[in-house]
């Protein structure tokens, strides 16, 4: 019985050494980081079969709004926005950067307009006009994600490039969670409904509706309105996009315009509320407050603020609603929407705090003001 025992305690010991040895063998040889590479390819393509059914969710509804409001060509129309792209301005020599970017981002918001108005009938509304960009933005964003991650899947098979490969497949779980995020944004989007960064415009109408009226809103620059109140022998000029279509407006031009031209350089503080991107662990509604120009702009637009203020010694005051990525481009949560309530009563406060009677201040609500009027 004992001698039993050894036999089989050798073999489990010999088997155990073969296997080793074997395993040592083809890791020498690379066979089993090949095993490992085909593994991750396997799971970065079921990921990206996920991405690519996004995709073509979002092309499929952006497709049935364009039929819905009469389109004469959607394909023509999904063909041009789908892979249009935006090449940066040289950066190398800075002079008037960002008048140069600007341009270019002008360019392609006019030009995607453009298309649409072209295959559209001339009685649709602009703000479903609006809805149908912002849409076949979403879907342009889904369409560039998915060609990215399957070249980098590609080019690290085909470079038999491991790492590459790895670098992929650890960071995927991230991409996944944005591309998810965008297109649950795309029911939303497709139906008017406010979503999460329209917080900045919600705390401008909410303002606009609680203090004294002193001239109703009226338009300023492109997509963009504005309206002057008084509160507590102050005058407040609220500024916000144009409702409620999908539109950030152009409220660094506005704020130029109105300072230079309505206020003649009589500005005692600019105000500006915006959502922001929260850390992991903090709570969505929480708000913050802070120094600067609060706008997720690339550059032009927060540069006019910036610029006017200095101009004029405006001190520049930010108060900044947390929330995710998800709940930004979103239907808007009910935590947003207190965090909204927060944020006026704390724009109301720092209105007495940094300002004195007689002065006049400007509050800026910054954001998508998708479904959220004036």
């Amino acid at each position: 019985m004992t001698g039993s025992s050894s036999d089989i305690a050798t073999w489990i010991i010999a088997i155990s050494i073969l296997i080793s040895t074997v395993l040592s063998i083809m890791a020498f040889f690379g066979a089993a980081q090949g095993l490992q590479l085909r593994i991750w390819r396997s799971q970065i393509e079921s990921r990206l079969r996920i991405l690519a059914g996004y995709r073509d969710k979002a092309r499929e509804e952006a497709r049935k709004k364009l039929e819905k409001l009469g389109s004469k060509d959607p394909d023509a129309v999904l063909n041009t926005v789908m892979d249009y792209f935006v090449i940066e301005p040289v950066s190398i020599e800075p002079t008037d950067i960002t008048k140069r970017l600007e341009r270019i981002l002008r360019t392609e918001e006019e030009r995607i307009e453009e298309v649409i108005s072209r295959s559209l009938p001339r009685e649709v509304d602009d703000a479903e006009k609006k809805n149908v960009a912002t849409l076949l933005v979403i879907a342009n964003a889904l369409n560039m994600l998915y060609k990215y991650l399957r070249h980098i899947l590609l080019l690290g098979v085909k470079t038999r490039n491991a790492m590459l490969v790895a670098q992929l497949w650890m960071l995927l779980p991230l991409y996944m969670r944005i591309a998810k995020a965008y297109y649950d944004a795309v029911g939303v989007v497709s139906k008017g409904v406010p979503i999460g960064d329209a917080a900045g415009p919600l705390a401008a109408y909410k303002l606009m509706r609680m203090l004294e009226v002193e001239s109703e809103p009226r338009e300023v620059t492109k997509d963009t309105v504005y309206s002057v109140h008084r509160y507590e022998d102050r005058r407040v000029v609220i500024v916000k996009a144009r409702g409620p279509g999908s539109t950030v407006g152009r409220p660094g031009e506005a704020v130029e315009k109105i300072v230079s031209e309505e206020l003649q350089g009589n500005v005692a503080a600019i105000i500006t509320v915006d959502a922001a991107l929260k850390l992991e662990g903090e709570e969505t509604g929480s708000i913050a407050e802070g120094t600067g120009v609060a706008m997720g702009d690339p550059g032009p637009e927060k540069i006019r603020i910036e610029r006017i203020a200095v101009a004029h010694g405006a001190p520049l005051y930010a108060i900044a609603i947390k929330m995710g990525l998800e709940e930004a481009i979103t239907a808007i949560k009910k935590e947003v929407v207190d965090g909204v309530e927060k944020a006026v009563e704390r724009v109301k406060q720092l209105i007495l705090e940094a300002t004195r009677p007689g002065d006049t201040v400007i509050v800026v609500g910054v954001g998508n003001t998708l479904g959220v009027a004036q």
